[in-house]
């Protein structure tokens, strides 16, 4: 995979967390840009989906286990969705700072991956 592809993946992720923890913290109801941040990151994941179709086409197969890779892919897929639907039925402070929490953990799955891509395994 591209690895400024996924560091822009990794910083966007942890700056909607940040933005979403300190605005759930202080009491905030998640707001459209907290919800609209959290979709960038699921556009960005589809991206990636993409990328990991095609890349081996290209020629540029993972060096990881293949498994591990689409587990956490289709997880962190699958969770800023969850993560926004909540959010837009719960509508609380905690839920943004869920908000927050998903976007964390899509971030390090989405380095995960990277390393599991680009990382020769022993």
């Amino acid at each position: 995979m591209i690895l400024w592809f996924t560091t822009l993946q990794v910083v966007i992720a942890v700056a909607v967390g940040l933005f979403a923890v300190i605005a759930g913290l202080v009491g905030r109801r998640p707001s459209d840009y907290t919800v609209g941040a959290l979709a960038l990151v699921e556009v960005l994941l589809i991206v990636q989906i993409v990328m990991a179709i095609v890349a081996p086409l290209a020629g540029n197969p993972p060096t990881g286990d293949l498994l591990e890779f689409w587990v956490y892919l289709i997880s962190a897929a699958l969770l800023p969705v969850g993560g926004v639907v909540w959010a837009l039925l719960e509508r609380s402070r905690w839920s943004t700072v869920i908000l927050g929490v998903v976007a964390f953990a899509v971030a390090i799955m989405l380095w995960r991956m990277e390393v599991i891509w680009t990382v020769q395994v022993a």
